[in-house]
């Protein structure tokens, strides 16, 4: 895990500009749902149609289905999957990796074609990379700044469990 991974946060600024992003890759692509998930299974963000599921429940779930398939990929030979496809006979979704941090998971239904979902996926994880970056970096920085004796604890005990 990178330093400062467990330190970062969003400000309104950073959540307005992230679900612009997804709104306009779904208003491109005709999908239905997109979803932020971190790798811990936090739901971060929800844009498009409410889910009639647990969005909760959702986020843990994606979260270990990208892990799982992260050891598949180590099995075979690849340092991981960036991407994951998942398609039923009416619903299917596509999960892509954000910053090795943060997982993309689209929703979508015979509206779209698979093809045009990963067409505009591509730019729009490209953007999303930049967005959180910039909130990775100012979460290191605010790590770094904060001095004083709790200074990078959730980083050490992080590391004491990995």
């Amino acid at each position: 895990m990178p330093a400062g991974a467990s330190s970062w946060s969003f400000t309104e600024g950073d959540y307005h500009a992230l679900t612009e992003v997804l709104q306009r890759f779904l208003r491109d692509s005709n999908c239905r749902t997109a979803l932020l998930v971190d790798r811990a299974g936090q739901l971060v963000a929800t844009v498009g149609e409410t889910p009639t599921f647990d969005p909760t429940a959702f986020a843990t779930l994606s979260a270990a289905d990208f892990s799982a398939n992260d050891q598949l990929a180590k099995l075979i030979g690849e340092t991981d999957f960036s991407s994951l496809f998942h398609q039923g006979e009416k619903e299917s979704m596509y999960l892509a990796d954000v910053s090795r941090r943060v997982i993309l998971c689209v929703l979508f239904d015979n509206r779209t074609t698979l093809g045009l979902v990963r067409l505009k996926l591509k730019a729009t994880v490209d953007e999303l990379q930049k967005l959180f970056e910039q909130v990775f970096a100012r979460g290191r920085d605010g790590g770094a700044a904060a001095g004083g004796l709790l200074a990078g604890a959730e980083d050490e005990i992080d590391k004491l469990f990995q």
